[in-house]
């Protein structure tokens, strides 16, 4: 990567831009020599937008359009309008518990590398937060507990909601997964609550669907105790009641990557196993009847 690449890269690094935004953002970068020159729309043409997703990504960023953004490209160095030195952005929690600190770089790697670099940092942030294991094993309690247990994660969040029902399903003797949301979601949690649960696992990720907040305060009015896998010790959908465990996501790409949000969900798994009376027996009669079904390609 070039230093003009580099320099821009970094300019935009660490905002919270939609997949559309990051398209033009990582356009940008790749004509990094033209894009202080190029019109609105031949930014556009280049990234395969319209005209308005140009002035908005413009706006996204603290601009009052597109002119001013230009200008600032000349020099991307210079912070963006109200962009003060260490004031906290929207996606940062500034020197408080859960803040994410700026990913490290490394000179000449290309985007993609960055991308997995900056995972890596996000990795090492919770492997420091996990230095105090008492916030995941009394989250573990909690789920454990639960009879049933109901995960909920909606769009973004499906998929980590899902990999973690389907795990806890072989320890735990009733998950019930919620990744679908609309007019039924609340029915399911209230049904859980009804049928004797007493904690609602949430993975809570951006871009936040408006469906979890309505669905999370039905937890709560319902008596469940809220746990929730966020992108942030602080995130909008959280109420003071709820435990919070932040595990940063990335951003460098046009969709947002969840590596250190899935590992967090694992060690919660684990801190499940050592609480849960039966998890090893459960676990050794799973592999026992797999391997009577010839469930896998050994």
């Amino acid at each position: 990567m070039d230093e003009a690449s580099a320099r821009l890269l970094k300019f935009f690094e660490g905002r919270r831009l939609t997949p559309v935004q990051r398209r033009i953002a990582h356009c940008l970068v790749r004509r990094a020599a033209d894009a202080p020159y190029l019109s609105s729309v031949e930014v556009a043409r280049a990234a395969g937008v319209s005209q308005p997703s140009v002035t908005r990504f413009a706006v996204a960023l603290g601009y009052d359009g597109y002119p001013a953004l230009r200008r600032a490209l000349r020099d991307p160095d210079r912070p963006a309008p109200g962009a003060a030195a260490g004031a906290a952005g929207p996606d940062t929690d500034g020197a408080g518990a859960g803040a994410v600190r700026p990913s490290r770089r490394v000179e000449g790697a290309n985007p993609h590398q960055q991308a997995v670099l900056a995972e890596l940092e996000h990795l090492r942030q919770l492997a420091a937060l996990l230095a105090d294991p008492r916030p995941v094993e009394e989250a573990a309690r909690l789920l454990a507990a639960s009879r049933p247990l109901p995960v909920l994660g909606l769009r973004a969040a499906a998929a980590q909601a899902a990999g973690f029902a389907w795990f806890a399903a072989k320890v735990h003797p009733d998950v019930r997964p919620l990744t679908v949301g609309g007019s039924e979601l609340v029915d399911r949690i209230e049904a859980a609550a009804g049928a004797g649960a007493g904690a609602l696992l949430c993975f809570a990720l951006p871009r936040y669907p408006r469906e979890v907040i309505p669905a999370l305060a039905a937890a709560r009015a319902a008596g469940l105790r809220v746990v929730l896998v966020a992108d942030t010790a602080f995130p909008v959908v959280a109420e003071p009641g709820d435990l919070v465990l932040p595990a940063a996501v990335g951003t460098a790409l046009s969709f947002d990557t969840a590596c250190a949000p899935m590992m967090l969900g694992r060690v919660l798994l684990e801190a499940m196993c050592d609480v849960l009376p039966d998890a090893e027996g459960r676990l050794e009669r799973f592999e026992t009847r797999a391997a009577e079904r010839g469930l896998f390609v050994e």
